[in-house]
C-alpha cells in the first residue's frame, strides 16, 4: 500500500488512540471517523444535502442490497455509485457476508462461495468471492471488502472454526481477483468470541496484505466485556501502520471506548435506527422524546448542540411529530443523532491532536448514561431476529 494511503499523524503516550489520514479515490478523511449506513444507497430519511450540512464524510453502503435492488448494472450504468446516489465524498461497502450469512435457512456455503435465497423475492443466487469483488469494483466504492463468513458469536467452536478457514481461503481469492484501480480492498478478521481462532484468523488475513483490515462477527449479543477483550486482544495483532475497522460498533460509548483501544473506523445503523424509534442522543445519554414528559419542553433536544433540528425546533415540536406520526420527525431525528456522532468523534481528534483524549474520554464516560446491559443484550437479540425473518435494510 501507498504510504501516502494511510499516514499517521499523532498518537498518544499512554492510549492507544491514534489520528490519521486516509486517503482514498474521492478524497482524503481523518480518523477515527464513524460511517453512517446507507444500505440501500441512502442513510434513511436524509438527503445528501442533509449529511453534507452534517459534515459527514464518508458513509457505508451494502452490496447485497445494491445487487438484489435495483443491481449493480443499473448502478453501473448510472455511473458508478457515487452519481446515482448523488454523494461525491468516499464510501465504503460491505460484500454483505454479514446479511447473507445471517440468512441461515436461505444459504448454503460451498467451497465456491455461497447459494442464496433473496430475502426479497426468494430467487436463487450465487455470489463467490471473485464475484464479490466484481461487484464491488462495479459499483465503485471506495473501500470494498472480501467475502468472509460471519457466524453467530455463540456458534460451536467447530463452526467457527470451518468458518475462519472459508474466510482466509476467500481472502486470499479476492486478493488475487482485486484488480489495480485504486480502490481499497480490505481483509476481515473473524473467530468469534474463541481467543485462539482469533489470533489464528488475525495471522492469517493480516498475511495478506491488504491496504486495511476490519474486525468483524462482534455486536450481535455478546457482553461488552466479552466484545472488548477480544478487540484487544485482536488489535495487538494488526499492523500498526494500516487503518482498522471495527465493523457494525457505533453506540456513543462503544465509539470512545474503541478509539481507546487502537480502532480507526466504525459503522453502525444504530443511531439512524434508534433515531426513527424517537431515541436521541445527549452528552447525558439517550432520551426518548415521544415521552410525555416532553410534551411541554420549549428547549432544544440538547443547548450546546448546533444541528439544524436543535438549532431551529424544540423538545416539545419533536415529540409532537413523532405522536402524530409525521415523516418528519424521522429526519429532525436522524439529523440530532448523526450530527452528534460526527462531532463526538471530531472532538475526539481534536482531543488526541491536543494530547488530551485521556482526559476527554473521562469526562465524557462519567456523565454519559449507558444503556443497562441486561437490557442492551436482550434488545439486541431481538433485532438481530426480527431483521433475520425480514431481511431488514439496515441489516
Amino acid at each position: 500500500m501507498p504510504d501516502k494511503t494511510f499516514k499517521l499523524q499523532a498518537t498518544y503516550p499512554t492510549s492507544k488512540a491514534r489520528l490519521a489520514e486516509l486517503n482514498m479515490l474521492h478524497g482524503k478523511v481523518q480518523t477515527p471517523i464513524f460511517l453512517p449506513v446507507g444500505s440501500q444507497a441512502t442513510v434513511r430519511a436524509l438527503t445528501p444535502q442533509d449529511l453534507e450540512e452534517i459534515d459527514i464524510k464518508m458513509i457505508l453502503c451494502n452490496s447485497y442490497h445494491l445487487y438484489l435492488r435495483p443491481g449493480v448494472e443499473i448502478i453501473e450504468k448510472a455511473g458508478g455509485l457515487h452519481k446515482f446516489m448523488s454523494w461525491n465524498k468516499p464510501i465504503l461497502t460491505d460484500s454483505g457476508g454479514y446479511q447473507i450469512f445471517s440468512l441461515s435457512s436461505f444459504r448454503k456455503i460451498t467451497p465456491d462461495g455461497v447459494v442464496f435465497r433473496s430475502h426479497i423475492d426468494g430467487s436463487e443466487h450465487h455470489i463467490s468471492p471473485e464475484n464479490a469483488v466484481y461487484l464491488q469494483e462495479k459499483l465503485g466504492a471506495d473501500i470494498i471488502m472480501v467475502l468472509d463468513v460471519c457466524p453467530e458469536s455463540t456458534a460451536k467452536k467447530e463452526q467457527m472454526a470451518s468458518a475462519v478457514a472459508y474466510t482466509t481461503e476467500w481472502a486470499g481469492r479476492c486478493f488475487r481477483s482485486h484488480g489495480d484501480n485504486g480502490q481499497l480492498l480490505f481483509g476481515i478478521i473473524q473467530g468469534g468470541l474463541i481467543p485462539e481462532l482469533r489470533k489464528l484468523s488475525a495471522k492469517q488475513i493480516t498475511a495478506i496484505d491488504f491496504p486495511g483490515y476490519a474486525i468483524g462477527g462482534l455486536s450481535l449479543g455478546e457482553s461488552k466485556s466479552s466484545m472488548w477483550e477480544i478487540v484487544d486482544r485482536t488489535v495487538e495483532l494488526m499492523p500498526e501502520d494500516k487503518p482498522r475497522y471495527l465493523m457494525g460498533v457505533g453506540s456513543p460509548e462503544d465509539i470512545v471506548d474503541g478509539i481507546g483501544r487502537g480502532i480507526d473506523i466504525f459503522d453502525s445503523a444504530l443511531p439512524t435506527r434508534v433515531a426513527r424509534n424517537g431515541a436521541l442522543y445527549t452528552r447525558n445519554g439517550r432520551i426518548n422524546i415521544k415521552h410525555a414528559v416532553f410534551g411541554d419542553k420549549l428547549i432544544p433536544i440538547e443547548d450546546s448542540c448546533g444541528c439544524f433540528t436543535c438549532r431551529n425546533f424544540t423538545q416539545a415540536y419533536v415529540h409532537h411529530l413523532f405522536k402524530c406520526e409525521e415523516l418528519l420527525a424521522y429526519r429532525l431525528a436522524t439529523i440530532h443523532n448523526l450530527f452528534f456522532m460526527n462531532s463526538l468523534v471530531s472532538e475526539i481528534r481534536e482531543s488526541i491532536s491536543a494530547g488530551q483524549f485521556p482526559a476527554f474520554k473521562q469526562k465524557f464516560l462519567a456523565s454519559y448514561h449507558v444503556t443497562d446491559e441486561d437490557k442492551r443484550i436482550e434488545q439486541k437479540i431481538r433485532s438481530v431476529e426480527a431483521k433475520r425473518k425480514k431481511g431488514d435494510k439496515d441489516f
